[in-house]
């Protein structure tokens, strides 16, 4: 009866290290027939910025975003990221650290605190300042003044 517990135990222990390893790598964890999702790309992260200050012809003085070393590895990988949806217009949204009233167009955060959103597929529904989690490729600009410092492209919609 012993060799039998044993081997019960080492069974039952493989089992729940492989669930818990598997659940790690992929940022998803079940908990109560729920499913939980780990942000890989947080709004801290994110705020870790600075800026340069470069002279541009029809613009004068413009601060340009340099992006830490850190953010840079996560370029063009798939990210998980948690935010409250902004409208930019009826085709395009963004994502965003702060609601729709407290967001970088009102002037109470910077540019930063935003990333514009391509969806894989069609256009989803969503309402302003709706709490999403989104699944996509990050990638980030730090050279074109009239676009988005950070972007979420072929995303998708894993938690409303």
């Amino acid at each position: 009866m012993g060799k039998f517990t044993k081997i019960i135990v080492a069974l039952f222990t493989a089992f729940f290290m492989f669930s818990f390893s598997n659940a790690t790598k992929s940022n998803f964890k079940t908990t109560s027939n729920k499913i939980i999702v780990e942000d890989t790309l947080t709004w801290k992260l994110l705020g870790t910025i600075s800026y340069k200050k470069k002279t541009v012809k029809d613009y004068g003085e413009v601060d340009f975003p340099v992006v830490n070393p850190k953010l840079k590895t996560l370029g063009k990988k798939t990210v998980v990221i948690s935010g409250f949806i902004i409208p930019i217009d009826s085709k395009n949204y963004a994502i965003s650290k702060n609601v729709f009233a407290a967001c970088f167009f009102c002037g109470k955060s910077g540019p930063e605190t935003l990333a514009g959103i391509k969806f894989r597929g069609a256009l989803p529904k969503l309402n302003t300042d709706q709490y999403v989690t989104l699944k996509g490729i990050f990638r980030y600009n730090e050279t074109d003044i009239e676009d988005w410092i950070y972007h979420i492209e072929d995303a998708v919609i894993v938690k409303k």
